[in-house]
């Protein structure tokens, strides 16, 4: 992992009060680094930037950027264009109020950044932190960042309080699917079981018992391929199984939880429902070889004669007797 450098430093203010503070990036990414290469022979691919229709190499210090006006014409924007917008220069982090944490929703929750103390006492810091923790509030600030004005949202973990870039409300899509204006009619019962398999699989949140088995299995496939041999031998299919297949199996799950959990197919709405189809259908059956038994018992009339067998003669016989009579009327 690589060492923590401060990427900025700055005051957390508010009121009266200042904290000087340094700003770390608090993530960053363990996947494996690659670069593009020739899939023929491996040679490395590399980009240039040049004007278009031309071979030209263009500097990267000549480079601006390019936006379209209302009224559709091409705007350059230079960096001293770019550096003249009158935002907020100070290295401030201002905070503007302080809101209970449930209501910012996480879906605004974007980079989050360390910050640390960087005065000799970290007496104010420690008690900021520590007020955020008792009145489990977030602390709502802006500052400004790579010249751009950002709104934040500030909070404790793990003892160190830890600003989170918030999305701008534009910047969150709403969504918009066929499905939400035609629900399906959900019954209470299966609610309940959908609640207790919830129930079933409920636990306390641990990071580290998760771990990122792409990045796990791209690296035995390296491995194996740098020594010549196969890292996946037997790869198991994809079960594709149908929509109502999908359906199946999550009834058998939930069904399943309900009696994990003490619950019994009596609970269910459904459980008299298909026990009474199974009865009609084991009478069936029975009608069903009720004449393959008239035709056993004739061929062992012909073929034996015992007491024994004289009882099951008279038994398969007077079956079909009623049979025929019923035919009859």
């Amino acid at each position: 992992m690589a060492p923590m450098r401060s990427i900025w430093k700055g005051d957390l203010s508010f009121g009266l009060v200042n904290v000087p503070v340094k700003v770390y990036s608090a993530t960053e990414s363990h996947d494996r680094k690659s670069y593009q290469v020739d899939s023929t022979d491996g040679t490395r691919i590399r980009y240039r930037r040049v004007r278009e229709g031309t071979d030209t190499e263009v500097d990267y210090g000549d480079i601006a950027n390019a936006y379209e006006a209302e009224s559709g014409e091409t705007v350059i924007l230079t960096k001293e264009d770019l550096a003249s917008l009158p935002v907020q220069k100070s290295p401030e982090i201002s905070i503007l109020e302080f809101v209970p944490a449930e209501q910012v929703d996480p879906i605004y929750f974007d980079k989050p950044y360390y910050l640390e103390p960087s005065s000799k006492s970290p007496k104010a810091y420690v008690l900021l932190a520590r007020a955020l923790e008792e009145t489990d509030r977030l602390a709502i600030a802006t500052f400004t960042l790579r010249n751009r004005t950002r709104v934040a949202a500030l909070r404790v973990v793990d003892g160190v309080m830890t600003l989170q870039t918030l999305l701008w409300p534009d910047e969150v899509r709403k969504p918009d699917f066929e499905f939400l204006g035609d629900e399906p009619e959900i019954r209470d019962q299966e609610l309940q079981m959908a609640s207790s398999l919830i129930e079933s699989m409920a636990s306390d949140y641990d990071p580290s018992e998760f771990e990122d088995t792409y990045q796990n299995e791209l690296s035995k496939l390296i491995e194996a391929k740098s020594e010549g041999g196969e890292a996946f031998p037997e790869s198991d299919e994809e079960d594709k199984g149908s929509e109502d297949s999908e359906v199946a199996d999550l009834l058998a799950a939930l069904r399943a939880s309900v009696k994990d959990r003490g619950g019994s197919d009596s609970d269910s709405e459904d459980a008299p429902a298909k026990k009474a189809p199974a009865k009609k259908a084991a009478s069936k059956t029975a009608a069903k070889k009720a004449p393959a038994k008239k035709a056993a018992a004739k061929k062992s009339t012909s073929s034996s004669s015992g007491s024994s067998g004289s009882g099951t003669k008279s038994t398969a016989k007077k079956a079909p007797a009623k049979k025929s009579s019923r035919k009859a009327s």
